[in-house]
């Protein structure tokens, strides 16, 4: 694994949603570090590793829905902090949250479980999924996250992300305060 600059000389083998991300950000003037690492992300532990290329730390990316599966949130919060669902369903006065469908994932942020990130927002045209950040996210100076795929990584500023990205793609954030405990 290494760290590059910007998108990959060659496009060939990627799928279309990843390099979606790359054309986005190239768009919008945004800087980003990219690192391929082949075998899939699956989990924080598999991101762990990466992190240590990347020079940033890779947030975990929840896709939440309420009961009914009429509300959908995505959550970035710091890939070593416990989610606990009771917290965060106060915060954000959702009953019953928990882990929405694949399908809704796929058809709403054109993402495969294992590679949930930020960017699948870009594919959210009627914003229907709201995004949450812990503020310990917001602390941080870059971001790692999935580019639609989890074989592959980029670093962008948090800033970028905030102000150019999210307004770009017509989403905004809520933030939120998780500790870890009910």
């Amino acid at each position: 694994m290494e760290l590059s600059y910007g998108r990959p000389e060659s496009t060939e083998g990627r799928l279309p949603r990843e390099v979606h991300v790359y054309d986005v950000l190239d768009e919008l003037g945004i800087e980003y570090r990219r690192t391929d690492h082949g075998r899939p992300a699956n989990t924080m532990e598999d991101c762990l590793e990466i992190e240590k290329v990347l020079g940033a730390a890779i947030c975990k990316n929840l896709f939440l829905c309420n009961r009914q599966k009429t509300n959908f949130y995505l959550l970035m919060m710091p890939g070593d902090k416990p989610f606990k669902t009771k917290e965060l369903s106060k915060q954000i006065n959702a009953a019953r949250l928990s882990f929405a469908p694949e399908e809704k994932m796929e058809e709403l942020l054109d993402i495969h479980p294992g590679a949930v990130s930020v960017m699948g927002l870009m594919n959210d045209h009627e914003n229907q999924v709201k995004l949450l950040i812990d503020e310990d996210v917001l602390k941080d100076e870059f971001v790692g996250c999935h580019p639609c795929v989890n074989t592959s990584t980029v670093k962008i500023r948090t800033v970028d992300l905030l102000e150019r990205f999210l307004p770009a793609v017509h989403h905004t954030f809520a933030t939120v305060h998780l500790t870890g405990e009910a």
